[in-house]
């Protein structure tokens, strides 16, 4: 006799239908399969652990339109996208600041970069007015088209939005880019088998 559990499976499948997707745990962090960013629904492309040595420092979950493979895809991508951060244990705020601005130039030449300092400055200020993040703080990187990318920590919005489309590419660039801060991450983002 098939037990209660299985039947709404199995009639999904016989009819071509699909159970609605589950929430993806990792680390102890729960990304919903769908989020929604100014009234777009965003399904979740991806999510990993970003490790420093042995050490977990983070969750990440990549929201998107549509699923993509790439950095240059989620750019070509049009639509709101997101990049939701919880923490995994206690850092200095002011040092993340810096670490992503390191990434961002990790990921440009040096002309690109240069044009965007006051953006970078900006961004390291919002991180280090907060002083330190603690394990199951959350912040999240909204690039609204019209508007530009939206910094909210713990779920207030930092500031205006940065209008340059060029800094959201740099800010992605530092998870998905050519030398990603870590490649474990990147392909877990991207959905990437490695």
């Amino acid at each position: 006799m098939m037990t209660s559990l299985l039947r709404p499976a199995l009639l999904a499948l016989l009819l071509g239908l699909t159970l609605p997707a589950s929430a993806l745990e990792v680390g102890g962090i729960n990304f919903p399969p769908q989020t929604d960013v100014q009234g777009s629904a965003l399904q979740l492309n991806g999510a990993g652990l970003r490790y420093k040595a042995v050490f977990k420092v983070y969750a990440a979950g990549l929201y998107a339109p549509r699923k993509v493979g790439s950095l240059d895809e989620l750019l070509k991508t049009p639509g709101p996208k997101r990049m939701s951060i919880t923490m995994l244990r206690e850092i200095d705020a002011g040092e993340l600041g810096k670490l992503f601005s390191r990434g961002m130039e990790d990921n440009m030449d040096r002309a690109a970069f240069a044009q965007l300092i006051p953006g970078i400055l900006r961004m390291s200020q919002i991180f280090t007015d907060h002083k330190k993040l603690q394990a199951g703080d959350n912040f999240t990187l909204d690039w609204i088209p019209g508007q530009g990318l939206v910094i909210s920590v713990k779920g207030k919005v930092q500031g205006a939005p940065f209008k340059e489309p060029e800094f959201f590419a740099a800010l992605m660039g530092i998870w998905l880019g050519k030398s990603p801060a870590d490649w474990q991450l990147k392909n877990a983002l991207l959905d990437l088998k490695s």
